[in-house]
């Protein structure tokens, strides 16, 4: 009996010892969790002597190529710019227009360089609207007169020559040799070509020259584009005159005129780049610089992050309900924003210094509930005192901190399906991003007001957003995606990743995104948000919604040991970040 008595009472000590032991463990190991460290899943990858990121792995090699050889940043964006015309055809373009964003580090001077597609002179601000004073959805999209006038050739000219270091003929002859000699169709190439293939079809020119439709080609047959070869010759001969006069400029002007267009041969010798004054903001004591309008992207994103730094982000948690309540809350207040005041500076005024003003910023917060909601319909544009999915966007920087960032593209994935005989050259459909009646959505749901009304001569509004962000006078994010109107969105996405959850560029670029433009009023969740997330934001008034993948942000930065880093998305196939060594080795993976 006393021994036993002495064995419970060793056992009661032991259970006390023991649930303290486990108590002082379990505490240890909460402090523990609250300090610990996470190691990224997602990895940028690292060079020392440059750095490039596309949407298209040729591209992205013959980028890095360039400057492996001793050119410049502005020298390999060129160059890519004119290849992806070619291996990129559903956005890389020389039919199309853009925005490039320059950072010239000895100088530290920034150029924004506006090549966006311009309306012809003839066009009028009803030109899309049928007997009854309704769009006609089919002569904005996929008809000729969808078609402004290019701006490409001018931009990729106008920057190499300004502020590049090789000849012309150095960077358009890689595009020339891929046309003239061929490349190897893989998956990404045709299954783009395969997902328009109905629509495009439609055009006999596209067919021929694309489709090859007496043998279609399959992955691992020799694509040759020879018409487009012929046309990048010509711009290799006679730069700018060798596109927008003479032959090529004659071809699409007499296209114009059998199909219904309106460009015409003076329309094309007239038109001009722009180079704009790049606007910038401050986001926790890091710099925001990006592209002014005719882009509504660099201040709205501003705009977003002058809201969202009224709130406690990181301390919400990456992926939480109020994590995406909150971003959610403020996208529905930029895009009111941009339907009222955004358009062509050169034809409307736009209060831009009171849309990214701190004050405002502050007067949107104080309205955002953080357990609820706010419906689009109580939404309006703020009183003031005054696209398409497949753009394709890409990143670079060189040995001497010189950076480029650039968006373009053809408005729908091919543009308007339509190839001039010939040339080769796709057209795009950009005059769909006017208001063709203001009030109501175009291809992309977004509403623009009078602001962005159709005029001769005059640039629609973008959400192209090519943007960089520095700490303390290091480019931490160099970065920009296509998507359309969800363009802005995955730019913010990018920043508060960084920013505010602490994640490395390949992190923040790989990470589930989501969407809110206004209206409709939908908040889309791409796939990977749990379900207690999705049931907490319906509680809170959402209209959830499930949504594809979008954008493809292309990225690259430089970390504080002078190190290059890469990042392109997964989202799309054939994305390809590219680093270049002090050897001239090109770094991927």
């Amino acid at each position: 009996m006393w021994l036993k008595k002495k064995i419970n009472a060793l056992r009661r000590i032991g259970y006390w010892s023991l649930a303290v032991w486990g108590l002082l463990w379990s505490t240890q190991s909460y402090a523990d969790n609250a300090l610990i460290e996470w190691h990224p899943i997602y990895h940028p990858i690292e060079a020392d002597a440059g750095m490039v990121a596309t949407q298209e792995h040729r591209a992205s090699r013959i980028g890095a190529e360039v400057l492996a050889r001793g050119g410049n940043a502005v020298d390999a964006a060129v160059a890519i710019g004119f290849s992806e015309a070619v291996t990129l055809p559903k956005a890389g373009n020389i039919g199309g227009g853009g925005f490039m964003l320059i950072y010239l580090a000895k100088e530290q001077k920034t150029i924004a360089i506006d090549y966006r597609e311009a309306a012809p002179a003839a066009a009028f601000r009803d030109m899309f609207l049928d007997d009854k004073g309704d769009v006609d959805k089919n002569k904005s999209r996929y008809s000729s007169l969808s078609s402004g006038v290019p701006g490409t050739v001018a931009g990729m000219l106008h920057a190499l020559k300004h502020y590049g270091s090789i000849s012309r003929q150095e960077a358009i002859q890689p595009a020339i040799d891929l046309a003239a000699k061929g490349f190897v169709a893989d998956r990404p190439y045709l299954a783009s070509l395969d997902a328009r293939k109905k629509r495009l079809l439609k055009d006999p020119e596209f067919a021929r020259v694309y489709f090859n439709q007496s043998k279609p080609y399959q992955v691992g047959d020799l694509i040759k584009l020879p018409e487009l070869a012929w046309t990048l010759t010509q711009i290799k001969k006679k730069g700018r005159d060798g596109f927008y006069k003479g032959p090529v400029a004659e071809k699409i002007a007499d296209y114009m005129s059998k199909s219904g267009g309106l460009i015409s041969v003076d329309d094309l010798a007239n038109y001009q780049i722009k180079e704009r004054k790049a606007v910038t903001g401050n986001y926790r004591g890091y710099q925001v610089i990006s592209m002014p309008p005719p882009s509504s992207g660099g201040i709205h994103i501003i705009q977003a992050l002058n809201i969202l730094e009224r709130f406690p982000m990181a301390s919400m948690g990456w992926g939480s309900a109020q994590h995406v309540h909150t971003m959610t809350e403020a996208f529905k207040r930029i895009y009111a924003d941009r339907s009222q005041f955004l358009g062509d500076p050169d034809f409307v005024k736009i209060p831009a210094k009171d849309i990214m003003s701190k004050d405002y910023a502050k007067a949107l917060a104080k309205n955002i509930s953080s357990g609820k909601a706010t419906p689009s319909s109580a939404i309006k544009a703020g009183v003031l005192h005054a696209e398409s999915p497949q753009t394709t966007h890409y990143s670079v920087m060189d040995k001497w901190g010189n950076i480029v960032t650039n968006t373009y593209t053809l408005n729908f994935s091919f543009g308007s399906g339509k190839v001039v005989p010939g040339t080769g050259i796709i057209l795009n459909n950009e005059m769909d991003d006017f208001s063709s009646k203001p009030g109501v959505p175009n291809a992309y749901g977004l509403i623009g007001g009078e602001a962005n009304a159709i005029e001769g001569g005059k640039r629609p509004l973008s959400s192209m957003t090519p943007t960089i962000v520095m700490k303390d006078g290091q480019p931490v994010l160099v970065t920009g995606s296509p998507g359309g109107s969800r363009i802005i969105t995955a730019v913010i996405h990018q920043i508060v990743n960084l920013v505010d959850f602490k994640m490395n560029i390949a992190e923040a670029c790989s990470v589930p995104r989501f969407h809110h433009q206004w209206y409709p009023d939908k908040l889309m969740l791409e796939k990977g948000y749990s379900p207690d997330t999705v049931r907490a934001l319906q509680g809170m008034g959402h209209n959830v919604v499930a949504t594809r993948a979008f954008g493809s942000v292309q990225s690259v930065a430089q970390d504080k040991d002078g190190k290059y880093l890469g990042a392109s998305d997964p989202r799309r196939l054939g994305a390809q970040a590219v680093g270049v060594t002090k050897n001239g080795t090109l770094v991927f993976y």
